[in-house]
């Protein structure tokens, strides 16, 4: 039996490996033949194409910036997100016990938010239903790539079953021009292909949960600094009660994540309230808690002949002001428009020229976003007398330095050298 031939086989169906299959068929007119190989079982999507969710107060959420809700628009996608997507209108940055602060609003941007905050079961039946539908698009699930082995026009690779599916009852040998490893943060496929990543570990725990708020946060994000680590409540759409509820992100060294997991729910409340305070009211209840160690992980290479590493396979990033998936959906943009415009001028997909400039392009805003992720943790993570002044006058003189402020607003929010989008 032939093997079978595909324009670029994505291993990863995660959100950014959907995505990136969604904007290579948008963008292609389906001209483009795509696998996507996810190794969880991936549900049948609704055969209207309409996705079916009830919201959770426990239910997990990612903050997407005002430039991936264009990407969304452009696919077509932001018209079913948007009844679940919290508008973020504006966002607080404070410095628990100095005076520094600053206050960025959509308005002073000449947007119509800088951001919102969506649940993932959401977000992940909207691209699950898109992608059954999309044009050019084949999944594998649960099956992942298990071979990978390169010729002159691309790569042979083996799809192997994980689990029982009559989908991929035995493995499959296949050809592509490209392959895109999206896996995760701890690739295996990275790591079978010998790309090495550099880790910093922040020696940190983030706790994640849903907190119940007395005040409605007014679509509000708050960013704080504590001497213990970076706090952030980003605004979520209410329960089926109705009931206020805030997305928390609280960062610990880990010799104190011990001590926080120990905590009741009503300890941790006072706890979170201490540092939080009142500015939503009481805090009221706590959702399901979980937890995870904090690195920054980097690819030491994204793109090599035929391969392109992505999303946290590439760089996962610390999650203070959320722009891991948010970096990643851009590079997804642009990727995509780059293998789309090779593909109609008849270039290989897989040539290292192609992928170079792919790599050449997001430079930049890998660089400046990495960086701010990274320096940011560093910076309001250090409690010296000395740094804690610069930094509180820093912030300061950003609430009023209208140019610089805006800058910074248009990096957070993926719209740097792009126009007011009014």
């Amino acid at each position: 039996m032939p093997e079978a031939r595909f324009d670029v086989v994505i291993a990863g169906g995660g959100m950014v490996g959907a995505s990136l299959a969604l904007c290579l068929s948008q963008l292609g007119g389906g001209a483009l033949k795509v696998l996507v190989v996810e190794r969880f079982p991936m549900p049948a999507a609704p055969a209207d194409g309409i996705p079916q969710y009830r919201p959770s107060f426990d239910a997990r959420s990612t903050a997407l910036s005002y430039g991936s809700q264009l990407i969304f628009q452009r696919l077509g996608l932001w018209s079913q997100l948007a009844p679940h997507v919290c508008p973020i209108h504006q966002v607080h940055v404070s410095d628990r016990g100095h005076f520094g602060s600053v206050a960025m609003t959509a308005a002073e941007q000449g947007w119509p938010v800088l951001g919102g905050v969506v649940e993932n079961p959401w977000l992940g039946s909207v691209l699950l239903g898109a992608l059954g539908q999309a044009a050019g698009v084949e999944v594998r699930s649960p099956a992942s790539v298990s071979g990978v082995g390169f010729r002159q026009n691309g790569v042979a690779l083996t799809i192997s079953p994980d689990g029982q599916d009559a989908s991929v009852p035995e493995p499959e040998m296949l050809q592509a021009e490209l392959l895109v490893i999206a896996d995760g943060a701890n690739s295996g496929l990275r790591q079978q292909l010998g790309i090495e990543a550099a880790t910093n570990d922040y020696h940190q725990t983030a706790f994640i949960a849903n907190i119940a708020t007395e005040k409605p946060h007014g679509g509000c994000a708050y960013e704080r600094f504590t001497e213990y680590g970076a706090l952030a409540m980003l605004p979520l759409t209410a329960d089926q009660q109705g009931q206020s509820r805030s997305a928390l992100v609280w960062t610990f060294a880990q010799g104190q994540a011990g001590a926080i997991t120990a905590l009741s729910d009503d300890d941790f409340l006072a706890r979170l309230q201490a540092d939080f305070g009142f500015r939503l009211g009481r805090l009221l209840k706590v959702g399901e808690r979980a937890q995870f160690p904090l690195k920054l992980t980097q690819a030491r290479e994204q793109v090599r002949r035929n391969v392109v590493v992505m999303g946290n396979a590439a760089h996962s990033l610390h999650p203070v002001a959320g722009q891991g998936f948010n970096l990643a959906l851009r590079d997804v943009a642009s990727l995509a428009e780059i293998v789309v415009g090779a593909k109609q001028r008849g270039a290989a997909l897989g040539a290292l020229a192609t992928l170079e400039r792919y790599q050449a392009g997001q430079a930049t805003d890998q660089w400046l976003t990495t960086q701010f992720s990274d320096r940011l943790t560093s910076v309001f993570g250090n409690r010296h007398p000395m740094l804690s002044l610069a930094r509180n006058m820093g912030l300061a003189a950003l609430d009023i330095l209208t140019p610089a402020k805006a800058q910074f607003v248009a990096q957070t929010a993926g719209m740097l050298g792009v126009g007011s989008g009014r």
